[in-house]
């Protein structure tokens, strides 16, 4: 039984999983992704191992990042991740080396940084959060745990993003607002103004799609 504390297993095996290779830095070695499709399951087409549920109790000392999620699934994240029934520790958070994060900001655990973001001085990132690349969070922003922020997304200085939201790719969000837990906020939004807690906006202001 290895007992490499800094091996690192990456569940499940999809999107962001992938572009988390990108962001490997010396501090990790890989071991391989962890899927419960059986399809995926043995060597993947990028030739990287996909194992079952099991390699978390081969490498009990391995790192895990947990990156589920998609616009589609984001509301069910917590769920899916919690029921891994892993310890607070074992999870990793990665930071590509092309971001550039202040040290004034706090970075929670299982938290994807993805090249090219910026996050700037007293911003606060929660547990289990994504950030796909090329985004801006400003000064003194909250992104709440279980969050997925997506690609070119600009959030201003004093925004708090609540729990679950998913922010699409493009979007713009203005200074001071609040974005209810739950939330979703469309491709390219442009939002001027509070969201509430599991709603749907989108468009350019952002308007209220529907109720969920």
């Amino acid at each position: 039984m290895e007992r490499d504390s800094d091996s690192l297993l990456i569940f499940p095996f999809n999107g962001n999983a992938l572009e988390a290779l990108d962001c490997l830095g010396s501090a990790h070695r890989f071991l391989g992704f962890v899927d419960d499709t059986f399809e995926k399951q043995g060597v993947s087409k990028c030739g990287r191992p996909v194992f079952t549920r099991t390699a978390f109790d081969k490498w009990p000392q391995a790192q895990v990042l947990a990156v589920a999620g998609s616009a589609l699934t984001y509301r069910s994240r917590r769920e899916l991740i919690e029921g891994l029934g892993l310890r607070a520790d074992r999870f990793a958070s990665l930071i590509h080396p092309r971001a550039v994060v202040s040290p004034l900001a706090r970075i929670g655990r299982n938290t994807l940084i993805m090249a090219g973001v910026v996050i700037t001085s007293n911003a606060v990132i929660g547990d289990h959060v994504i950030v796909l690349p090329n985004t801006v969070i400003h000064h003194d922003v909250s992104i709440e745990a279980w969050s997925l922020i997506g690609s070119n997304v600009t959030v201003a200085g004093h925004t708090h993003i609540g729990e679950n939201c998913y922010i699409g790719s493009g979007s713009s969000v203005m200074n001071g607002l609040n974005i209810g837990d739950g939330a979703l906020i469309g491709l390219g939004s442009t939002v001027l103004e509070n969201v509430t807690a599991k709603t749907r906006v989108a468009g350019n202001p952002a308007r209220l799609l529907m109720s969920r």
